[in-house]
């Protein structure tokens, strides 16, 4: 990756439906040189995937909370499988620190908040102990 790959990032990051002749002057290179690149960042799995930025009030998913697990580690593959069936699991991660995985849960209202975090994740059996903040608002930067 070199400073035009995270140009040619930066632009798709900002408009992922960007053509290729805007992402080829955002990245101040030409529109073969733009594709060619872009090609290769997908073959080489630097860029996973396009997708939609949702406002997740405005699609139905109005509370949001972190929640943080402590769980068994050695259950870890399970875990992540059973976490991913999870609807409103938007994403998590396995860290390091006082906790071992990191989860953003998005939901309709606070009543299916409440149901995933104190009672679906709890009842987990590699689950050990939990710890939710809740989100007031939040912004994605890129």
């Amino acid at each position: 990756m070199d400073d035009i790959d995270s140009r040619i990032i930066d632009a798709l990051r900002a408009d992922g439906r960007a053509s290729i002749t805007a992402v080829a002057e955002a990245a101040h290179v030409s529109r073969a040189n733009a594709y060619t690149r872009l090609s290769r960042l997908i073959e080489d799995g630097v860029i996973t995937g396009f997708t939609a930025k949702v406002d997740p009030r405005l699609s139905g998913r109005a509370s949001s909370a972190y929640v943080t697990l402590r769980v068994d580690q050695a259950s870890w593959h399970e875990l992540r499988d059973t976490l991913g069936a999870i609807p409103e699991v938007e994403h998590f991660a396995l860290v390091g620190g006082d906790f071992d995985v990191i989860l953003l849960v998005r939901a309709r209202d606070n009543e299916d908040l409440r149901r995933v975090v104190l009672e679906q994740l709890p009842a987990i059996p590699s689950v050990r102990d939990t710890k939710t903040s809740l989100v007031f608002e939040d912004h994605d930067l890129r």
